[in-house]
């Protein structure tokens, strides 16, 4: 008896498309009397009922009319009176898709500006769609199909496919610039089925973009006069977010002890004290724009203060006393030497800009005057006779030093030397032959010589400097001066090289700091000579470059040449090339070329860069090395299928459900991803699926895994989800995902606890514990006898013993 089975029931529910005229959805049967059927309720003259049961509707239903129909079937018997029910019906009408989606307008207005950043939403534009939204069919993808102007084939603007959020790309925020392009048109598609069925709706719309000037520049660079005696803090300029609501802060990327700046969260940027130009002249900060969340809004700006200088420091003398020393015969007008006072001010500029006044000359023998000094330079000349050291051997000069408003005083002694009439002698002209291997270390002293000047001992007259005139092109040698004896150190400078000067013939010349009077010139005797002789050390091997770097795609054949090394031997042996540390066996080197091959398919996702050695060895000789780093950059390729981001397990709903439910689960891959991240796609794995269960994307990387109705059984379901990475070339995974449908305690899935492969059944336990028991006892009592034993023994030996025992009285 149906009517009567539904009756008990209460309430039949039906899905239905109902798509033909006079579909049968139903057959209702009864038990006499009933000899026909009424149908009432939510009819809308679309169901009907035969006198045999057959419940069928007479034309289409439409689910965006009505989605439920509530109906009540009752048995009549043949005088019209109800017999059995009448029993409710419901008829869910299940959705197909007969509605294209339509845009809220044919026309949308925004604006953005240049250099906002990238994935902010500037503008949405909506959609809707007459079908279920729960299903695909009232799902909506959004897409830009065409951007005008566009720019050497570069998208400027994005969608967010879902939401229908449009925000500019990576590209977009550097490159648009409403001085060349002011305005951008878009046109925009939103198709149902998620956009992933040809045989989907669409609608269209037109979106206008205006361009405008990013206001987030960098302001003019500053000038602040140093010590300002005005209330502080001052400010000196301001930045401006293109948005209220920004907040600022300043970066001291210099890391100075005091950092005498501020800004407010207006954006106004103050100096909060005094600056010292001599301190430090200029300061380069950075001014930081976030949003409320402490995210950057967009790159930092950078700001330039100078300090401008006023004439806050007196000149200072180079030091307390400055000596000069000057020749008893010296000429009218030479110059004696230069005063080179100091003035930290601002260098090229009035406040630094120095005077020279000579005040006092002490003694005033045999006058006063006997020097001048230039206003400017600070030379002093010999200004009326030449001076007798009979006379003084001594003068001290006060020299006044000033800039326009500070005044110093600077003091000088000069003094009178012997006339250098004399030249530097050798003590020997030939120093022989010097043999030195070409490793000998840099500041060996390989060689003393000798002069010596019979002027007045210290001074600059007798005073000798030792130069090397002829042999050592290079500088690979050098001499220096024991100011007390005037010996000269001969040390090696740069390393010496048996390859490109085995034999050095050095010619000395020793001289004065001061000039020779007129009509002493120097001679052969003021010249040396010695012969160096290098010896040969051989030497390692060298590499052009300390580390070699190549970049390849990981998929590149075997045997492709992915990079080369050089290296030369100094003696010009041939070179042997060989590779350590080539841990994974992808390379190989031509062992005289140096050229590199792969010889095993290469992997990024194993490890790049790709490091190795290359050992570059001398052939023949003594077989030195030495060795250079290899770097081999891996581009990626699209290789790795898609996968789950972890092991799903534990996955439950609470049975039985009492409405659809859902989970989210994660992929992902192992190749490398562009800044926007992977974007993959998801659908079921297998289409008999399909009735159980539906998968919709999240994003890039995340999806959700939702049941199609609540009739599941209670067990373990296995859901087979497909990945698809979009790549070139598009790449699949099939994945498992175990779903568990489960009766649940205070919200966690409950198994109850049953047989487990292992664990014993208590008669099996029983049975153990007794033969665990009976073993101890049996152990027990043979410690027990042998322990009696040994005490019978231990008294017959006892008693044994007493009777040997001697009598003592």
């Amino acid at each position: 008896d149906v009517l009567q089975g539904h009756q008990r029931e209460m309430t039949q529910t039906l899905h239905t498309r109902c798509q033909e005229p006079s579909q049968i959805i139903f057959q209702f049967k009864a038990n006499p009397p009933a000899v026909t059927f009424e149908l009432t309720g939510e009819t809308d003259n679309i169901f009907m009922i035969e006198r045999e049961g057959l419940l069928y509707c007479t034309r289409a239903l439409d689910r965006e009319t009505r989605s439920t129909h509530n109906l009540q079937v009752a048995a009549l018997d043949a005088n019209g009176i109800i017999v059995e029910g009448p029993v409710p019906i419901t008829i869910e009408v299940k959705d197909i898709n007969d509605n294209r989606p339509m845009f809220l307008q044919s026309k949308y207005e925004g604006s953005v500006r240049q250099n906002s950043r990238p994935g902010k939403p500037f503008l949405y534009v909506n959609a809707t769609d007459l079908d279920d939204p729960a299903t695909p069919n009232g799902q909506l993808y959004y897409q830009i199909v065409i951007q005008l102007p566009m720019i050497n084939n570069v998208m400027y603007f994005q969608i967010n496919n879902k939401t229908g959020a449009i925000s500019l790309t990576r590209e977009g925020s550097q490159e648009l610039n409403p001085a060349k392009n002011p305005s951008y048109n878009l046109v925009i598609s939103v198709k149902d089925m998620g956009g992933q069925s040809e045989n989907s709706f669409s609608d269209t719309t037109s979106v206008d973009i205006i361009v405008t000037e990013n206001i987030w520049k960098a302001p003019k660079p500053v000038e602040m006069v140093e010590n300002s005696t005005d209330p502080h803090p001052i400010k000196i300029t301001q930045v401006r977010w293109n948005d209220p609501g920004a907040r600022y802060s300043l970066v001291d990327k210099e890391k100075l002890p005091r950092f005498p700046f501020s800004i407010d969260q207006e954006g106004d940027i103050y100096v909060t004290q005094p600056l010292d130009r001599e301190e430090k002249d200029a300061y380069v900060f950075y001014a930081v724009a976030k949003d409320e969340y402490g995210k950057p809004l967009s790159y930092p700006l950078e700001i330039h203060v100078k300090v401008k200088d006023i004439n806050d420091n007196p000149p200072t003398c180079p030091s307390p006393v400055t000596v000069f020393e000057v020749q008893e015969n010296e000429r009218l007008g030479n110059s004696i030497g230069t005063l080179t006072a100091h003035d930290r001010d601002e260098e090229n500029t009035a406040n630094s800009f120095l005077n020279y006044r000579i005040v006092e000359q002490t003694p005033k023998l045999p006058m006063d005057g006997l020097f001048l000094i230039q206003t400017y330079a600070g030379m002093l000349q010999l200004a009326k006779q030449s001076l007798k050291k009979q006379d003084t051997p001594q003068y001290n000069l006060t020299i006044e030093v000033s800039d326009k408003d500070f005044k110093t005083l600077c003091f000088v002694q000069i003094n009178i030397i012997d006339i250098n009439d004399q030249i530097p002698i050798f003590e020997k002209s030939d120093y022989g032959n010097l043999t030195l291997a070409e490793d000998t270390n840099v500041g060996s002293t390989i060689l003393t010589i000798q002069a010596t000047d019979a002027d007045e001992p210290f001074t600059g007259s007798s005073k000798i400097l030792y130069h090397i005139k002829k042999g050592d092109s290079e500088g690979r040698l050098g001499v220096d001066t024991d100011p007390h004896t005037n010996t000269g150190y001969v040390i090696i400078k740069k390393p010496l090289d048996f390859e490109t000067a085995a034999v050095s013939n050095i010619v000395f010349k020793a001289e004065n700091p001061e000039p020779l009077v007129f009509g002493v010139t120097y001679n052969a005797s003021s010249f040396a000579k010695f012969t160096l002789i290098v010896t040969d050390v051989n030497e390692a091997p060298q590499f052009s470059q300390h580390v070699f770097q190549a970049k390849v795609s990981e998929d590149v054949a075997i045997g492709t040449k992915v990079g080369n090394v050089t290296a030369k031997d100094p003696e010009g042996l041939d070179i042997s090339y060989s590779l350590r540390g080539d841990a994974r066996g992808w390379l190989k080197i031509d062992h005289v070329t140096g050229e590199i091959f792969s010889v095993a398919p290469l992997d990024r996702e194993a490890g790049s860069p790709y490091r190795v050695q290359v050992v570059a060895t001398e052939v023949g000789g003594s077989s030195l090395s030495s060795v250079s780093e290899f770097h081999l950059i891996l581009m990626d390729v699209n290789d790795n299928p898609p996968r789950l981001a972890k092991d799903y397990t534990g996955l439950f709903f609470c049975h039985p459900l009492s409405a659809p439910g859902s989970l989210i689960f994660e992929a992902t891959d192992d190749d490398q991803h562009l800044f926007r991240g992977p974007h993959f796609t998801f659908s079921l794995g297998s289409g008999s699926l399909q009735n159980d269960w539906e998968v919709s994307k999240i994003n890039g990387t995340h999806a959700r895994l939702s049941t199609r109705h609540t009739d599941f059984e209670e067990r373990e379901y296995v859901v087979l989800i497909r990945i698809n990475d979009g790549g070139r070339p598009p790449l699949e995974g099939i994945v498992s995902l175990p779903v568990t449908f489960c009766s649940c305690v205070e919200g966690s899935c409950f198994r109850p606890a049953g047989r487990q492969t292992g664990i014993p059944t208590v008669g099996m336990a029983v049975g153990i514990l007794l033969t665990t028991l009976l073993v101890i006892g049996i152990i027990l009592a043979v410690v027990f006898i042998r322990i009696k034993k040994d005490k019978g023994k231990d008294n017959v030996e006892s008693a044994q013993a007493s009777e040997v025992k001697p009598l003592r009285s």
